[in-house]
């Protein structure tokens, strides 16, 4: 029933996208930036909703409160493709900084230069770093949030952080709060594996690090933070209820935090 139900998901995902992409184009890209949002936002909840509905996934997002106002950077953990749906839906007026190579897909690299989406340029890392300071700057100036996944790849969860230290240039240049946030969406939109698994993914944006932080503190206090919250979030679904079915890196993440998981694991 799982690979049924992971089948039909995948099926709609991609229903939902091309439909909604052809249906709305005519007005999307007539439409004033701002009031643009409306398209991908309808396109983000559509998703999310046939997530919940077919594979009976769930989500909880708290400490939208730590959110200031205006401008500032949100720098999220990055275990699967929710959050890169799902935040666009509490950030005011994000601007994603992103693999250039999703600007090149043919209609949804459109939608994404509309919006004003930071591509990088991984081949060449000291040019794309003072590109993306310089487009940040542009959308910082027009009062929008930078959201950024400081580890650059979806990572497993459990597996040990790789934070990239390009978000500190960016940090220290803009001058901006720093909005860390934390989940645990891997457990049931893992990365590189089509099953999606039943439950409720839990999201938390965390206290503002506040600007002016020494370079080695901010990474310090920025990887700790997340990955803190990060592990409390990974404790709390594996000692619910309905627990889901954990990878054997989250298992071994739980035992070094001196929890004993005896439920289903997969690689």
């Amino acid at each position: 029933m799982l690979v049924i139900r992971s089948w039909l998901f995948a099926i709609a995902f991609f229903v939902i996208t091309l439909v909604e992409m052809v249906l709305f184009a005519p007005f999307y890209f007539l439409l004033p930036h701002k009031q643009a949002w409306i398209v991908p936002r309808l396109w983000a909840r559509s998703v999310l909703f046939a997530q919940r509905i077919i594979a009976g996934t769930h989500y909880h997002v708290e400490g939208l409160k730590n959110l200031p106002e205006g401008a500032c950077i949100v720098a999220a953990k990055h275990q699967s493709r929710w959050e890169t749906l799902a935040l666009v839906l509490f950030i005011a007026d994000p601007t994603i900084i992103l693999k250039r190579e999703l600007m090149w897909i043919p209609g949804f690299g459109w939608y994404l230069a509309k919006m004003g989406m930071v591509p990088i340029n991984r081949g060449s890392p000291i040019k794309a770093l003072k590109a993306i300071i310089t487009a940040a700057r542009k959308r910082v100036a027009q009062g929008r949030q930078i959201l950024i996944f400081p580890e650059g790849t979806r990572q497993i969860v459990g597996a040990e952080p790789d934070y990239k230290p390009g978000i500190v240039p960016i940090y220290t240049e803009l001058k901006l709060p720093v909005v860390p946030v934390a989940h645990n969406a891997g457990l049931y939109w893992p990365p590189n594996n089509f099953r999606r698994y039943p439950g409720t993914i839990h999201c938390r944006f965390l206290p503002v690090i506040k600007p002016g932080l020494e370079r080695k503190a901010f990474m310090k206090r920025l990887e700790h933070d997340i990955e803190t919250a990060s592990d409390e979030l990974l404790l709390a679904a594996a000692k619910g209820k309905n627990p889901p079915v954990m990878p054997q890196k989250a298992v071994e993440k739980l035992k070094s935090l001196g929890f004993e998981w005896k439920g289903k694991t997969r690689p």
